[in-house]
């Protein structure tokens, strides 16, 4: 190869890789992203008297900390969704939502998160432990566990225990869009037995 080709290659060499490249072209997916963010249909007012309540970050159990929505296969197994995404972690986003509508359900004084000054009476220590879709049995599903303390000087006990879950229908054939509908509605209906639990829990 004679000096002139040597000092020509670095610059021949991009048109060379370009005209014998065997990559196929991969087409751009975009990736949808979606929130989880159930809301109670109506605000109540607290009575006079009403607690504090404290909530503890809300986590999620393995195979709930990824973004991917969720969906069980015939098989009975589980896919993650490579393109379509909840905007977070869904237990984050469940936390916020949760906050929200205890916040609203006229239960508590106020609902505050970790590090505020506000004296509380009440804790809720939980974590998100089902959120996914099930179009083979056509429902989307979602479940909440924790404890509730309450809260005397330095000491703590356990006021309720609760497990709830939730569902929302949903269609065979339903495309990303409708399964993360669903899965906020099955949130919004596990919130809702999560109420009704704390309403004969604070009796």
């Amino acid at each position: 190869m004679t000096r002139r080709a040597i000092l020509l290659l670095p610059i021949l060499m991009p048109a060379l890789l370009a005209g014998c490249s065997v990559l196929p072209d991969r087409p751009h997916v975009p990736v949808r992203r979606y929130d989880l963010n159930p809301q109670r249909p109506l605000r109540r007012a607290a009575p006079r008297g009403a607690g504090v309540l404290l909530l503890r970050h809300l986590r999620g159990v393995p195979g709930l900390q990824e973004v991917g929505l969720r969906r069980v296969r015939p098989d009975g197994g589980f896919e993650i969704a490579p393109y379509d995404e909840w905007l977070a972690p869904p237990a984050d986003l469940a936390e916020r939502a949760l906050r929200g509508w205890l916040a609203a359900s006229g239960l508590f004084a106020a609902v505050v998160a970790p590090g505020s000054r506000a004296e509380h009476t009440l804790t809720l220590e939980g974590q998100l432990t089902v959120l996914e879709a099930d179009p083979v049995a056509g429902e989307a599903r979602a479940a909440v566990a924790g404890v509730l303390l309450l809260e005397r000087g330095l000491s703590s006990r356990v006021l309720l225990t609760f497990d709830v879950a939730g569902r929302a229908p949903l269609a065979r054939d339903a495309d990303a869009p409708a399964e993360a509908a669903a899965m906020t509605a099955a949130l919004a209906d596990a919130f809702a037995n999560l109420e009704r639990a704390f309403l004969d829990g604070l009796r």
